[in-house]
C-alpha cells in the first residue's frame, strides 16, 4: 500500500500541489468489484483545500488517473455502518450517498480517522461521524489539550514528509564536501554523527551559558502572567455589566420589530383604504347630476354623462382579494347599484318621452314637404338625441334591458313617422305622374282603360290605317282600316298593364325626373337614419350580413326582436351588427311597398317607364352597394330592381305577343308593318335611355329577342298577306329595319343587321323578277322553243331551218311589239308597282330601276340569242337599250 501511495503522490497529486494523507482501496457496493482508491489529499499552497479524490487504474495501462474529486466541505455525514463490528462497508454523504466496500476494515478505521482530523483542523464544520467507534477519534488525539483540536502535524499523520527545496539544497553541499559518501556511505555516516554530537554540546553549552538571560526571560513572563489575570479580571466585570445592557438591547430589538411590523401593517392598511376611497368614492356632483341632473340642456347632458362614466368605473373597479367581504365595501356597491337603476329609469323615460315628441312634432310639417315633392329633413332631431349618444352607450353596458326597451320604442315611433312622411311623398309623386298632360287634362277624368280605349280610337285614320299623333307606342295594335276599329279597341280594353296615352319624349322625361326625384330623396333618407342609428345605439354599420332575408327581416316586428336577445347576450340574431338591417327594415318597412306601387303605376301609364325606373333603379343599387353591400337601402333597391326588371321583360314578352297575334287587313296594302315601326321607336328611345347605364346587358338580351320576333312576325305577315305580294311586305319592312339598325348603330345586332340587308336584297330582286315577269311574252315564248331545240343537240346557226323557228317567224313576232306596245306594257307594270308599295319607305324609283336593268338583261340576252341563231340575217328588235331607258325614265317622271 505504501509503494502505491509514493506512486499516486508522485503520478498524480505533487502535479497538482497536492499532498496525500491517506488512502483506502474500496469498490462500489453490491456491483461488480472494480476497485479503486479513496484519497485524502490537502493542497500546498494556502489557503488550504482538503479533499476526496477518486483514484482508478487506467484501462489502457498500469498507471492510474484522477476520475472524480469532492471538497471536504461538501461532504455531510460519514456512515461507518457499524461502530461495534469489523465491516468493510462505509457511506460518504455528499451532493448524493455514496456507498463503498474497503478492501479491509483497518484500511476502512484509518481512512475515516484522517478524515476527522482534517475536519478538525482546517474546517471546524459539522461533519456527522455515525456508527463510528468514539475509541477510533479518541485514539487520534489526547483529550484536554490544543493538540486535540490541531490533530498534530502533518509528520503525525503521514511517515512520509517530501523534502523542500532547501534541505534538498543543505544535502547537496554537504555530500559535495563529502564525496566519499557516494563509496562509503558508513564513513559518511559516522562523519555526520560525530558532527552532529558536537553540534548538541555546543547547543548544550549555549544554552548553559544563556541561563541567566533565561532566568530574566521567566520572570517576565511571570509579570505578563500576573497583568494577564488583572486584565481578565477586568473584562470579566466588564462582561457582567454588559449582560445586563444586552438583555436590555434584545429587549429594545424585540420591540423594535413589534413597531416596525405594527408600522408595516398600518402602511398597508393604509393603501388598502385609499385604494377603496380612491375607487369607489363617487363625488357628490356626480350623485347629484344623477339623481337630479337635467337631461334637456346640453350642460346637463355632459354632466350626467361624466357622472355615469364615473359610476361604471366605480362599479367595475377590480376588488382586490377579501374586499367585497367589507360590510362597507357592500353597502357602497348596494348604493351605485341603486344610483344605476335609478339613472337608467330616468335616462329611458326622458329618451321615450323624446320619441313620442318626435313622432308628434313632425307631422305639423308633412303637407309642406310633400307638396314640393321632399321628404322632411330629420337632421335635427338626429342632432338633438346624438347628445345621448355616449349615455346609450351607458346603458347598453350597464342595463341592456332598458337599451332594448328604447330600441324598440324608437322603431315603433319612428316607424309610424316614417310610414306617415313616406306615405304622403308617395301619393303627391303619384299625383305629379298621373295628374297633368301636356293639354293640362288630368288622366282622372276618365278610367284609365276607357282613357286609353277612347285616345286610342282616335289616333287611327279610317282609310289609310296609318297612325296620327305622337310616336305610336310599342303597346298599339295594327289597324290598317276603319272597318278593324271596332276590333282594334277590344283588344285595347283587354290589356290593363299597356300605355293608357300616347305620351311623347317631354311626358316621358316628367316621369323620370320624377322617379329620379323620389329615389334620390329616399336615399339620404335612408342613409342619413342609418348613420344615425348607428352612432345612437352604438351599432357597427358596414360588414358583411349573411343573416334573415329582406322578406324575413320586415316580418320581424319589435317583440320578435326583443326576443332575440336573453340577458344581454343575442341568440338568434348573428351579430350586433345584423341589428341595424333589422331596425331600418322595422322603421322604413313601407318604402318597398311603396316604391313596387308606384312603379307598378309607372308601367301602367305607359310600358316604356320600365326602361326609365330600370336605369335609374340600377344606378342607385349600384352606388348604394358601392357604400355598403348588406345595407338596408342596398338590400330594398336589390328587391325593388328585381320588380322592376320583370316588368321590363314583361314589356318585351307583351310586345312580341302582340307581334304574333297582329292582323292584317285584306282589302289594303300592308306597307311599313306597325310592330316594325315600334321596334325603331323602341330602339331609339332605348338607346337615349341607356346610354353609359349599368344594366346595358338587360337591354341587349330585349333585343335580341324582340329583333328575332319582329323577324318571325314579318315573315308570317308577309305569308298571310293577300293584297300585297309577301316579297313586298318581306323587301320593305326589312329595308326598314336595316335602315334602323344602320343609324343606331346597336353592336349586340350586327348580325340581325347583315341578315336584314341580305333578306331585303333577296326580296327585292325576287320580287323584280316575279312583278316584271315576261313583258315581251311571245317573243319569250319563241326564244324558250330555239333554246330547247340547242337543248335538244341542234347546232345554233341550223336553228333558223327549223320551220316553226325560221326567219319569217321572227320576224313575225318582232313585229307584234313594236316600242309604243312596251312603253304602254312598262307604264302598267309602274303603275302595277307603285300600288304594292307604300309611300313611307320610298322604294319604288328602287324597284323600279331593279326592273329596268333586269328588262334591260332580257333584251341583251334575246339579241344575243338572235345573233347566234340567225347570223347574217339582219333582224333586230323594233326598239332598243336606249329606247328601254327613255321609257322607263318618262314613265318615272310621269308619275
Amino acid at each position: 500500500m505504501t509503494a502505491i501511495k509514493h506512486a499516486l503522490q508522485r503520478d498524480i497529486f505533487t502535479p497538482n500541489d497536492e499532498r496525500l494523507l491517506s488512502i483506502v482501496n474500496v469498490c462500489k457496493a453490491g456491483k461488480k468489484k472494480r476497485n479503486c482508491f479513496l484519497c485524502a489529499t490537502v493542497t500546498t499552497e494556502r489557503p488550504v483545500q482538503v479533499n476526496v479524490v477518486k483514484v482508478k487504474k487506467s484501462d489502457k495501462g498500469d498507471f492510474y488517473k484522477r476520475q472524480t474529486a469532492w471538497a471536504l466541505r461538501d461532504l455531510a455525514v460519514v456512515d461507518a455502518k457499524d461502530a461495534v463490528k469489523e465491516n468493510p462497508e462505509f457511506d460518504l454523504h455528499f451532493d448524493k450517498v455514496y456507498k463503498w466496500v474497503a478492501s479491509s476494515a483497518v484500511e476502512k478505521n484509518t481512512f475515516i480517522s484522517c478524515i476527522w482530523k482534517l475536519n478538525q483542523r482546517y474546517l471546524r464544520k459539522k461533519i456527522d461521524f455515525i456508527n463510528v467507534s468514539s475509541q477510533l477519534l479518541e485514539e487520534s488525539v489526547p483529550s484536554g489539550e490544543n493538540q486535540s483540536v490541531a490533530g498534530g502535524d502533518e509528520e503525525a499523520v503521514d511517515e512520509y514528509q517530501e523534502l523542500n527545496a532547501r534541505e534538498e539544497q543543505d544535502i547537496e553541499i554537504m555530500m559535495e564536501g563529502c564525496e566519499y559518501a557516494i563509496s562509503n556511505a558508513e564513513a559518511f555516516a559516522e562523519k555526520l554523527s560525530r558532527e552532529l554530537q558536537v553540534l548538541d554540546g555546543a547547543n548544550i553549552q549555549s544554552i548553559m551559558a544563556s541561563e541567566k538571560q533565561v532566568n530574566i526571560l521567566m520572570k517576565l513572563l511571570d509579570e505578563a502572567l500576573k497583568e494577564v489575570d488583572q486584565i481578565e479580571l477586568k473584562l470579566s466585570s466588564y462582561e457582567e455589566m454588559l449582560q445586563s445592557v444586552k438583555e436590555q438591547m434584545d429587549q429594545i430589538s424585540e420591540s423594535n420589530h413589534l413597531i416596525h411590523l405594527s408600522n408595516t401593517n398600518n402602511v398597508k392598511l393604509l393603501s388598502e383604504i385609499e385604494f377603496l376611497v380612491n375607487h369607489m368614492d363617487l363625488a357628490k356632483g356626480h350623485i347629484k347630476a344623477l339623481q337630479e341632473g337635467d337631461l334637456t340642456s346640453s350642460r346637463g347632458i355632459e354632466a350626467c354623462t361624466n357622472a355615469a362614466d364615473a359610476l361604471l368605473q366605480c362599479m367595475n373597479v377590480a376588488l382586490r382579494p377579501g374586499h367585497d367581504m367589507l360590510h362597507a365595501v357592500k353597502q357602497q356597491q348596494q348604493r351605485f347599484s341603486d344610483l344605476r337603476e335609478q339613472f337608467a329609469r330616468r335616462l329611458a323615460s326622458h329618451l321615450n318621452s323624446v320619441f313620442v315628441q318626435q313622432g308628434h312634432d313632425q307631422s305639423s310639417t308633412l303637407a309642406q314637404h310633400s307638396v314640393e315633392l321632399t321628404l322632411p329633413n330629420h337632421h335635427p332631431f338626429h342632432r338633438d338625441l346624438l347628445r345621448y349618444a355616449k349615455l346609450m352607450e351607458w346603458l347598453k353596458s350597464t342595463d341592456y334591458g332598458k337599451y332594448e326597451g328604447l330600441t324598440k320604442n324608437y322603431m315603433d315611433y319612428l316607424s309610424r313617422l316614417y310610414e306617415r312622411e313616406i306615405k304622403d311623398f308617395f301619393e303627391v309623386a303619384k299625383i305629379k305622374m298621373t295628374g297633368t298632360t301636356r293639354e293640362g287634362k288630368k288622366f282622372a277624368t276618365l278610367p284609365r282603360k276607357e282613357s286609353a280605349v277612347k285616345q286610342e280610337t282616335e289616333s287611327l285614320h279610317g282609310s289609310s290605317g296609318k297612325l296620327t299623333g305622337s310616336t305610336s307606342s310599342l303597346n298599339k295594335l295594327s289597324v290598317q282600316s276603319s272597318g278593324n276599329r271596332r276590333s282594334q279597341s277590344s283588344s285595347l280594353l283587354d290589356m290593363g298593364n299597356m300605355s293608357a296615352s300616347d305620351l311623347d319624349v317631354a311626358d316621358r322625361t316628367k316621369f323620370d325626373k320624377i322617379f329620379e326625384q323620389v329615389l334620390s330623396e329616399l336615399e339620404p333618407l335612408c342613409l342619413a337614419e342609418q348613420d344615425f342609428i348607428s352612432k345612437f345605439f352604438k351599432l357597427p354599420q358596414h360588414q358583411s350580413m349573411s343573416g334573415t332575408t329582406t322578406n324575413e327581416a320586415e316580418e320581424m316586428d319589435g317583440g320578435t326582436l326583443s326576443r332575440s336577445y336573453t340577458s344581454g347576450v343575442p341568440q338568434t340574431i348573428s351579430s350586433e351588427k345584423d341589428m341595424i338591417r333589422q331596425m331600418m327594415t322595422k322603421i322604413f318597412r313601407c318604402i318597398e311597398p311603396e316604391l313596387n306601387n308606384l312603379i307598378a303605376l309607372g308601367d301602367k301609364i305607359d310600358s316604356f317607364n320600365s326602361l326609365y325606373m330600370l336605369v335609374k333603379m340600377s344606378h342607385h343599387v349600384w352606388t348604394a352597394q358601392n357604400v355598403d353591400p348588406a345595407s338596408f337601402l342596398s338590400t330594398t333597391l336589390g328587391n325593388v330592381l328585381v320588380t322592376v326588371k320583370r316588368n321590363f321583360d314583361k314589356c318585351i314578352s307583351n310586345q312580341m305577343k302582340q307581334m304574333d297575334e297582329v292582323k292584317i287587313s285584306k282589302k289594303s296594302k300592308v306597307g311599313i308593318l306597325p310592330f316594325v315601326a315600334e321596334f325603331e321607336e323602341f330602339a331609339a328611345l332605348a338607346e337615349s335611355i341607356f346610354k353609359n347605364a349599368e344594366r346595358r346587358g338587360d337591354l341587349d338580351k330585349a333585343y335580341i329577342k324582340l329583333i328575332r320576333a319582329v323577324f318571325v312576325s314579318v315573315e308570317k305577315v308577309a305569308n298571310e298577306s293577300q293584297k300585297t305580294p309577301s316579297d313586298v311586305v318581306m323587301m320593305e319592312n326589312f329595308h326598314h329595319i336595316f335602315a334602323t339598325l344602320s343609324r343606331l348603330k346597336i353592336s349586340c345586332l350586327e348580325a340581325e343587321k347583315k341578315e336584314a340587308k341580305q333578306k331585303y336584297t333577296d326580296h327585292l330582286q325576287s320580287y323584280v323578277i316575279c312583278s316584271l315577269g315576261q313583258p315581251l311574252e311571245k317573243l319569250n315564248h319563241f326564244f324558250e322553243g330555239v333554246e330547247a331545240r340547242v337543248a335538244q343537240g341542234i347546232r345554233e346557226e341550223e336553228v333558223s331551218y327549223q320551220l316553226a323557228f325560221n326567219k319569217q317567224e321572227l320576224r313575225k313576232v318582232i313585229k307584234e311589239y313594236p316600242g309604243k306596245e312596251v312603253k304602254k306594257g312598262l307604264d302598267n307594270l309602274y303603275k302595277k308597282v307603285d300600288k304594292h308599295l307604300c309611300e313611307e319607305e320610298n322604294l319604288l324609283q328602287v324597284v323600279w330601276h331593279s326592273m329596268q336593268d333586269e328588262f334591260i338583261r332580257q333584251y341583251k340576252h334575246f339579241e344575243g340569242l338572235i345573233a347566234r341563231c340567225y347570223p347574217g340575217s339582219g333582224i333586230t328588235m323594233e326598239f332598243t337599250i336606249q329606247d328601254i331607258l327613255d321609257y322607263c325614265s318618262s314613265i318615272a317622271q310621269s308619275h
